[in-house]
């Protein structure tokens, strides 16, 4: 893909940086960025062995609460577990993913993914659609996450407080193929944002 030095995107700012660089990505326009993970490639700190994976590529900027990160999240399914991903980052050890990911039974599912020392994953709501709205709601001390199948009504995925430093925060989008091939996931609507949903229940 032909591609400038860098994405621009929707409310990232001029400090936005790859945590994980991409060697193929286009970003026509700021509110659309298409990634391609390379095959075997993850972020996942496993709580059942010793197994630590940081290498799928991630595009983040800075972020300080309060603050809301929206995409519409198209991720091209071939192996399992292939998904794309909105991000919140802090240290290897300490960051959560909202996923859109393929299941082993081959169904689509939003994913949560909370990271500290090691990894909590949970499964939420399995989908028909090709595509899903995913979105990150960062509170002043807490992260709300929602789903959406219009980008309209939002259904509350997890909420949690992933940590208590003070470290700086960022917050981004990421694709992953933990087993497969590779997969490409093309972001569209993307939109970071100052201010957080009122009611984190019902996702307004």
């Amino acid at each position: 893909m032909d591609h400038p030095p860098a994405p621009r995107l929707q409310g990232f700012t001029t400090d936005a940086a790859w945590l994980v660089p991409a060697s193929r990505w286009s970003n026509p326009n700021p509110t659309e960025l298409t990634l391609e993970a390379p095959a075997r490639t993850d972020f996942f700190n496993d709580p059942a062995g010793d197994t630590l994976k940081g290498d799928a590529p991630a595009w983040l900027t800075p972020v300080t609460a309060p603050a809301t990160l929206r995409a519409r999240v198209r991720p091209d399914f071939s192996g399992t577990f292939d998904a794309g991903v909105l991000m919140l980052y802090q240290a290897p050890t300490v960051w959560a993913k909202l996923c859109f990911e393929r299941s082993p039974d081959g169904r689509p599912m939003v994913v949560s993914v909370v990271t500290r020392g090691t990894s909590d994953d949970a499964n939420s709501s399995v989908l028909q659609a090709p595509e899903v709205w995913l979105r990150i709601g960062l509170h002043e001390r807490s992260v709300a996450f929602h789903a959406s199948s219009d980008g309209e009504a939002w259904d509350l995925v997890r909420h949690f407080r992933l940590t208590d430093s003070d470290a700086p925060l960022r917050i981004g989008l990421l694709a992953q193929a933990p087993v497969g091939d590779g997969c490409s996931v093309a972001f569209s609507g993307v939109e970071l944002s100052v201010g957080v949903e009122r009611d984190i229940r019902s996702g307004r």
